[in-house]
């Protein structure tokens, strides 16, 4: 592999962003330039739903200049993502018709989700610390403009992550708004973020105490990033020491703290809001330690991109930590694990089985899998709208590194799994999704009605399940000593709607071992 450049370039709420980054033939991953360029689309987005004119004028300008320093470098490949201003305005399609045609820049618009798990990625460009970290157990906490997202790791698992709407920025509108006074902004910060805290403590935490906080946002990140490289120490600091530069912060006006750290006013005042929030978290959590890798989402990007091309193999599997979201999911609404395992097994022997026939990838195995975790997690609220209700639960419950679209591909096939199959021509009555999502729905519902079919008494049993491709058929060899008198009862009408996707009829072989 020869040396490639990449571009990440960030549309955020206050800023846009680039870096440049350069791959060895090695697999090394190197910054060479990071270009920040201030522009509050924020500020219309939270204010009036809508970014302006102007904004979208000043904000094709930056990226045409981006463009020509990408053109200097001569950069093989970029990406370019937009955040919350972008994907919350209204005028979203518009918006990104503008700068493809005015600067030649397509921008991809990430759902939450999957914005903070490049967020959560860009730390793992840290190494040794970021494992050390999540090891020990940590709260990666990422402030945004728009939103806060706490992801609570325990011996490198990650146990549950939340969004609330609690970003710098969108606060900072709203201390404008109720024109406070500054000596009266941080009882107002602290009673905005207290009520949704608690109710993360409540659930998630009750009498955890995690060791440390890992921090990304874009102001007491930068702060520490240059006192540590200063003084020739790691970005950690500890809690007392982080509580005692609040204080300072505290006992200043903006305009003494930004000339004091070499800042300007604004973000003086951003970065007082931030230092707040993170010095409450650290208090819930009662954590020791605080960590700020001074990582943005271009950092996580540039890893997506390497992992993707393969430039090196990632330390930490982030495919384990989308998984572990879905079993928390079931297990927060009473969903049996043993069950869901023992489906996702019979899945993905399945769907190995079938490659050359679906024509399915890596990441739709994913989805399967998800869809078999999730499966009967609608039984918490009703045992006879199974279906219905685990549709509403997956939808309403952020998956970390999913995409809106795939969370509905998820949604749809649990939801499918337990009703009758919607038809395209129906399906658009009621959702967003494509033809080409449509079909992945309809292809990991046939897989799953057929594991849901094989162990249709939930006793799991099957030691093991073999199955071959031959000809028209997929032959299920299944090894047990037990009656399975039920699963063969119930299985063709599992086998039918298989049969109508593939058409390849399933057939169960029993192996009887005496």
């Amino acid at each position: 592999m020869s040396v490639r450049m990449f571009a990440a370039i960030m549309v955020g709420s206050y800023e846009i962003s680039m870096k440049i980054f350069e791959f060895s033939k090695k697999g090394n991953m190197r910054e060479i330039d990071f270009i920040r360029q201030k522009i509050e689309l924020g500020t219309d987005t939270y204010a009036t739903g809508k970014i302006s004119y102007a904004r979208v004028d000043e904000l094709c300008s930056i990226l045409s200049r981006f463009k020509q320093i990408m053109t200097a470098y001569q950069v093989d490949e970029y990406k370019a993502y937009g955040t919350s201003a972008i994907r919350e305005t209204e005028n979203t399609t518009i918006i990104l018709d503008q700068i493809r045609l005015r600067t030649g820049i397509e921008v991809s618009v990430l759902s939450n989700s999957e914005q903070r798990f490049l967020d959560y990625k860009s730390t793992a460009t840290r190494g040794e610390h970021f494992k050390n970290m999540i090891n020990r157990g940590t709260a990666i906490v990422d402030i945004s403009g728009g939103s806060i997202q706490i992801s609570l790791f325990d011996s490198d698992r990650l146990v549950t992550t939340q969004n609330m709407r609690l970003g710098v920025l969108r606060i900072r509108e709203r201390l404008l708004k109720l024109q406070a006074k500054p000596s009266q902004y941080e009882q107002l910060i602290d009673e905005m973020v207290s009520t949704q805290l608690e109710v993360f403590q409540k659930l998630y935490l009750k009498d955890k105490v995690i060791p440390s906080i890992t921090l990304v946002d874009d102001y007491v990140s930068l702060i520490m990033q240059r006192h540590m490289e200063k003084n020739g120490e790691e970005n950690y600091v500890r809690t007392e020491d982080f509580n005692r530069f609040v204080d300072r912060i505290k006992r200043h006006n903006a305009i003494e703290t930004a000339r004091a750290l070499g800042i300007t006013e604004e973000d003086a005042f951003l970065l007082f809001i931030s230092s707040v929030m993170t010095n409450r978290m650290l208090k819930l959590m009662k954590a020791e330690l605080l960590w700020a890798p001074g990582v943005t989402l271009t950092d996580g990007m540039a890893y997506e991109y390497a992992e993707k091309n393969k430039i090196f193999v990632p330390a930490h599997d982030f495919e384990q930590d989308i998984l572990a979201c879905a079993q928390n999911i079931s297990k927060r609404y009473m969903g049996s694990r043993k069950r869901g395992e023992t489906l996702e097994q019979i899945c993905l022997t399945i769907f190995d089985s079938m490659k050359k026939v679906h024509g399915l990838g890596k990441r739709e195995r994913l989805l399967l899998r998800l869809a078999a975790l999730l499966h009967d997690c609608g039984k918490y609220i009703s045992m006879v709208n199974v279906g219905e209700c685990s549709y509403s639960i997956i939808m309403a419950t952020e998956i970390i590194g999913l995409s809106h679209r795939e969370r509905e591909i998820v949604a749809g096939v649990v939801k499918y799994n337990h009703l009758d199959f919607a038809y395209y021509s129906e399906q658009g009555r009621v959702t967003d999704l494509d033809r080409e999502a449509y079909l992945i729905v309809a292809k990991l519902v046939a897989i799953l009605r057929v594991a849901n079919g094989l162990d249709r008494s939930h006793k799991q049993k099957f030691k093991y399940i073999k199955a071959n491709l031959k000809d028209d058929e997929l032959v299920l060899t299944v090894d047990t000593m037990e009656d399975i008198t039920l699963e063969k009862g119930l299985f063709e009408s599992k086998a039918d709607f298989f049969e109508e996707v593939y058409s390849i009829r399933p057939v169960i072989k029993q192996k009887k071992n005496f």
